[in-house]
Parts: structure tokens; sequence; C-alpha cells
């Protein structure tokens, strides 16, 4: 099993998730595998569909070491509303730090959709009203489907179909390809996942 994380919800998963690769062309092989492999890990093993941050100064450190040098990790450890707010803050539409925007559009869905500009998207791209998105993007087909839309909004498929699973992993989580080979975060188990999946649906 790919995923046994999510064995006891396998019933309400499986079917949005063949219906959001269908509808997203995620079709061949490479393009599952490296699907599955991504939405594996970022909502772990697709048990976890909404973003934690509940960091300690260590791992905030690592994470974004610019955002948060050491009296600023201390400060904001353990407190998940405002460390997103700091992490997320004048970026890609979302306002300052004061404003909230940063725990309203936290990651969220199978793939971790992020930000003002991809939530609004993705509420414009399936109908759906902007104060409704978040919520639907914490059910199942609203994870999935938004996962898919992200994968095919951001022409991840072409990365798939080349095997550069790296690239794969760039464009989800550092929003684009880089020259550094296994950095986008957690990329053993990225690669891990991967490498079981084209074993499975082979």
């Amino acid at each position: 099993m790919m995923m046994p994380l999510a064995s006891n919800r396998i019933d309400a998963l499986l079917g949005p998730l063949n219906a959001a690769m269908a509808e997203f062309d995620i079709t061949t092989v490479v393009r599952q595998a490296a699907f599955l492999a991504t939405v594996g890990h970022e909502s772990k093993q697709l048990t976890k569909l909404e973003e934690s941050l509940n960091y300690s100064a260590e791992a905030l450190m690592r994470t974004w070491p610019q955002r948060f040098p050491p009296a600023v990790a201390a400060a904001y450890a353990r407190q998940p509303e405002r460390i997103a707010n700091h992490a997320y803050a004048n970026r890609e539409g979302n306002r300052d730090e004061a404003s909230g925007d940063g725990w309203r559009n936290r990651g969220a869905g199978a793939i971790q959709l992020t930000f003002e500009n991809n939530h609004a998207a993705c509420a414009k791209h399936f109908g759906i009203a902007r104060a409704e998105v978040a919520a639907w993007l914490r059910t199942p087909a609203g994870a999935l489907r938004s996962a898919g839309w992200f994968w095919s909004a951001n022409r991840v498929n072409s990365w798939a179909d080349a095997r550069d699973f790296d690239g794969v992993c760039d464009v989800v989580n550092r929003g684009k390809k880089t020259a550094v080979i296994g950095d986008a975060i957690g990329w053993a188990e990225r690669l891990a996942m991967y490498q079981n999946a084209l074993q499975v649906l082979a």
C-alpha cells in the first residue's frame, strides 16, 4: 500500500482521488506516481488536509531561516496562528502580518494550497465563493480536486513526463525549478514515496 496511514479513510478518499486524476489528465504511471508521492508527502498520506504550523523554535529556524532568526523563532514558537501570519505575510497576495491573511490562507487541501493568490484562483476556477473555498479545500473532494487543479495550472505533468521528480518537487514546494537536486523540503520522503508508487503502479 502506498499510503498506509490513510487506510481507514480509503472509502472516502479513493473516489475523489481517482476523479481528480482523471479530471486533470494525471493518467499515466509516471504522472500518477509523481502526483501520489507529492500529495502523500504534503498531506501526511492524506490524513492532514490543513497545515498545522505548530513549529518549535528549532523547526522555524530550519524551515524559514530568513524569516525566523533565533530571537524571532523563540518569540513565535508553538503559536501556529502567529507563525502563519508572520511566515506568509506580504507574499503572493497576502497582506501584512496584522491582516491575518497568513492564517486564513495557510496551506489546505491535499497539496497544501497556500496564499491569497492561489486560494482566489482556485475558487474562481471551480466557481466557488471566495469566502467558502477554505472549508471546501478541507473536504476529500475539495482537497483532491484543488491538488489536481494546482498540478495542471503549474504544468507539473511536463516534469513528471520527463521523469524529473526533482522538478516536480521544486515546482510544488519552491515555486520553480532550481539548480540544486533534492532541495525541496522533505525530499527524501518524497523520493521514497515516488519510487514506491512507480513500483506499485507498474
